[in-house]
């Protein structure tokens, strides 16, 4: 399958000069998302992840597919606010301000091996974020997926110590 071929481009999106690469136009092709589904399944050895934080919102998608297919658990990333019990939290740095992601403590149990997933990958300050609480709470970031990665945001800078594992990457096309 050409996973490019099923990936929308959008032009000037969310502003003049940017390209952005549209990944919900996968989750309507279901050839497309059935080969995203099993690649991301056979990027990891059954028995290596005990469970899964999928990072709000599209990361969702693809989190219940893994933890559901090999049986470990799903935890939300979600953002800040949008969880009712004892939350840990990690703020990162946008191109205009800031953000936070918060999980709720009792999910994310100490000694685990956790697979960060989510749907493209910029400059890596959203995993990075989630990894920082992963660790904080005892546990181990175990790897990162994401159908798209952007290498000439240099994520790398950030993440890279997690083997990120991509489908496609985008080398800085312009519009």
């Amino acid at each position: 399958m050409n996973l490019d071929d099923a990936i929308r481009k959008v032009p000037d999106f969310p502003k003049p000069g940017i390209l952005f690469y549209d990944v919900t136009s996968i989750f309507a092709n279901p050839d497309a998302f059935s080969y995203v589904v099993q690649q991301m399944i056979g990027s990891y050895e059954p028995g290596s992840i005990d469970g899964v934080i999928a990072i709000e919102s599209r990361g969702f998608v693809l989190g219940g597919h893994f933890a559901l297919e090999n049986k470990v658990p799903l935890v939300l990333a979600r953002k800040k606010g949008k969880l009712p019990r004892e939350t840990v939290e990690e703020s990162y740095a946008l191109e205009y301000g800031e953000a936070t992601l918060q999980i709720h403590v009792d999910d994310l149990m100490p000694g685990r091996r956790w697979l960060i997933i989510d749907d493209l990958i910029a400059t890596g300050g959203t995993l990075e974020a989630v990894a920082k609480m992963i660790e904080k709470q005892g546990a181990t970031v175990a790897g990162i997926f994401a159908i798209i990665g952007l290498p000439f945001l240099k994520y790398g800078d950030k993440i890279g110590k997690y083997n990120p594992k991509t489908l496609i990457e985008y080398h800085g096309e312009s519009v």
